[in-house]
Formats: C-alpha cells, sequence, structure tokens
C-alpha cells in the first residue's frame, strides 16, 4: 500500500521528537519540507541520511504535479514543516488535498508530535476544552472586523502572532476585549521560552517595559467572555 506520512518536528529543543517520527523518517524515500535548511539540521542530529525537496507557501502548481507524479511512481514521501505539526496553519494542507483527489488509495498516515497551539494552551491555565483557533490573524483588511468577533466569543480563543505586530493586536485586544484575561507563549521549548499572564493592560505594559522580549513567535490567548 502506498504511504504518505505528515510528521511533526520539535518546535523548538531538537530532542521533542518521538521515536515512531525519527523512524518514519529514516525509512522514506522524500521528505518534503518548508525549508530544506532548518530540517537538515533535524536530519543530521538524528543522523538520518534522506533526500530532501522544499515545498512551501510560494510553491508553485508545477511542484505539486511532481510530487504527484513521484506518488504515483511508488515513492514513499514525508511533509515535515519548519516547526510543529504540518498543515496547521501551515501551505501543507493544500498538497494533502491534492494527494487525496489524486490517490484515494493511499494512506495519509499522521506521526503526531509538537503544535505551539497544545503546547501554551496546556500550561496557560485557561478553559481548553473548548476554544477557538484562529490561526495568523490578517494583517489588514478584516483585521478590526475579527477582533469585534473575538470580543464576544464564549470560548477561549487562540491564535499566532509574529514579533512584528504583537504591540498593535495587544492594544487592539485592550481596545475591544477589554480586561479579559489574556496568555501570551513566547518561544516555547526554546531557551527564552516565556508564558505572560494578566489582563489585557498588564500584559501590553509588560511588553512595553522589557522591549527586548518583543521576539520569537508568539501564541496568544484569551479568555472566554
Amino acid at each position: 500500500m502506498l504511504k504518505f506520512y505528515v510528521v511533526a518536528t520539535p518546535i523548538g529543543n531538537l530532542e521533542d521528537i518521538t521515536y515512531r517520527a525519527v523512524r518514519t523518517l529514516g525509512e522514506v524515500d522524500l521528505i518534503l519540507c518548508e525549508d530544506t535548511r532548518v530540517t537538515v539540521n533535524l536530519l543530521n542530529k538524528y543522523g538520518i541520511n534522506k533526500p530532501t525537496m522544499s515545498y512551501h507557501s510560494q510553491s508553485k502548481l508545477s511542484k505539486i504535479d511532481k510530487i504527484l507524479e513521484m506518488i504515483g511512481e511508488g515513492k514513499t514521501l514525508a511533509l515535515v514543516s519548519d516547526a510543529g505539526t504540518p498543515t496547521i496553519s501551515d501551505p501543507g494542507s493544500v498538497l494533502v488535498s491534492r494527494v487525496r483527489e489524486a490517490y484515494p488509495e493511499v494512506k495519509i498516515i499522521a506521526i503526531p508530535g509538537p503544535s505551539a497551539l497544545v503546547s501554551a494552551l496546556s500550561i496557560s491555565g485557561l478553559p481548553a476544552s473548548e476554544f477557538v483557533f484562529l490561526g495568523f490573524l490578517p494583517h489588514k483588511k478584516g483585521r478590526e472586523t475579527l477582533f469585534k468577533e473575538i470580543s464576544e466569543m464564549k470560548r477561549t480563543v487562540a491564535f499566532y502572532e509574529s514579533p512584528h505586530r504583537i504591540m498593535k493586536t495587544l492594544d487592539s485586544l485592550k481596545k475591544y476585549v477589554g480586561e479579559r484575561k489574556i496568555v501570551i507563549a513566547r518561544e516555547i521549548s526554546k531557551i527564552y521560552e516565556e508564558v505572560v499572564s494578566g489582563n489585557s493592560s498588564e500584559v501590553e505594559k509588560y511588553f512595553l517595559d522589557n522591549k527586548d522580549k518583543i521576539r520569537g513567535e508568539f501564541v496568544v490567548l484569551v479568555s472566554e467572555k
């Protein structure tokens, strides 16, 4: 049976990978990477010597056609992202959809592992039996409308944010959400991992007073209404 693996990789500490993921990456014919330069560091750590090929948001349709052609030739492929679980706020979902359409007989197998979203929720102290995940918020169009929607949500809300927009986001949360509890998880599993918790004003003030901490990747969590 033909197989296509979707393999979760560490979001920071390279030791956060399963035995199964290491074995799978060592057995496939080719590894599809968001950035081959990032993935090669992981492969080198675990002595995995397999060919890689880039697949990311800027990849052309011809790249997908090439991948489908290789599957048709009987090759077993694995899809990884730079960090975390592929297809979650990641262009890999398009590829998985195309594989399903082109080869219904191919078994698409998830190799579970790290996720910044789930990791942040687990240490936030916020209710997580139900939550809404928004991925990366739009940069401009629809952004204000989305914050208004967040202000009315009756479940914990989670989304990703970049260091370039985190202060603007915190200001918008204070404006639309008010003084509800906010939790910011930054650089999870990395050397400078940090969790900041408080109401909107307190969290914003923390980063205004500690501008050197405005770096890395952020998971933003907002308590329910």
